[in-house]
């Protein structure tokens, strides 16, 4: 009697460890196609961001970055069209969690930093204003570099962790240091259309380049495991 008591314990342990294993699998591919979906969209936006402020300087373009979430939602909702609707679990509600506060922390924070630096160059000199103004951009790419290597913890994926920090950090340190005017600063005379470029393209590419690493990239993984 004790010997099929202890089977069927362990039994039901591994039948519980097998259930835990296929939710995170089935939340795995999940979070992947969300993930590959922001991440396309994301480049997307940026490049047309990019292009847009080449061809016309006129940082208007810079609102698009508002209209994502939305872009991102309806895509995402387009691509699950034909898939079954994923359980509830602990690791789905998790990831969920995750990047709604990241949705909300790094919306929040954009529309602070752009009231704050508007009332700023308004209201100082222009070189106070340039000390004083926020750029938004580095904490973002660092904020969504830290969600992507939080829900690879959760998901048990090495490949997502580590293109969250590399995605988020070294877009946080590309910023920081101004890695993009350096490289420009030399051949800037050169440049008929300098503010389109330095301040446009390159940034755009830049953000697809992060985004390709932290989103795209560990979102088409996920797609494909097995």
């Amino acid at each position: 009697m004790e010997e099929n008591s202890n089977l069927t314990a362990e039994r039901s342990l591994e039948i519980i460890t097998e259930q835990i294993a296929q939710s995170r699998k089935a939340v795995s591919k999940n979070v992947g196609l969300s993930l590959y979906v922001a991440g396309l969209c994301t480049m997307g936006v940026a490049l047309i961001i990019g292009i847009g402020m080449l061809l016309t300087s006129n940082t208007a373009f810079y609102l698009l970055y508002f209209a994502l979430p939305l872009i991102i939602y309806g895509f995402t909702r387009y691509a699950r069209r034909n898939q079954a609707p994923t359980p509830t679990s602990l690791f789905g509600t998790m990831v969920a969690k995750t990047w709604v506060t990241f949705a909300i922390f790094a919306l929040s924070f954009f529309v602070f930093a752009n009231l704050f630096d508007l009332l700023v160059a308004r209201t100082e000199s222009y070189d106070v204003a340039v000390r004083l103004m926020i750029q938004p951009f580095r904490t973002i790419l660092l904020l969504m570099g830290m969600c992507v290597t939080i829900t690879g913890y959760i998901l048990k994926s090495r490949w997502l962790v580590w293109c969250g920090i590399i995605g988020g950090i070294g877009g946080f340190f590309w910023e920081t240091f101004g890695v993009t005017g350096i490289l420009f600063a030399r051949i800037s005379g050169n440049i008929n259309n300098y503010c389109g470029v330095v301040q446009g393209l390159v940034p755009g590419i830049i953000v697809a380049l992060f985004a390709f690493i932290g989103l795209t990239l560990p979102g088409l993984m996920l797609k494909r495991q097995k």
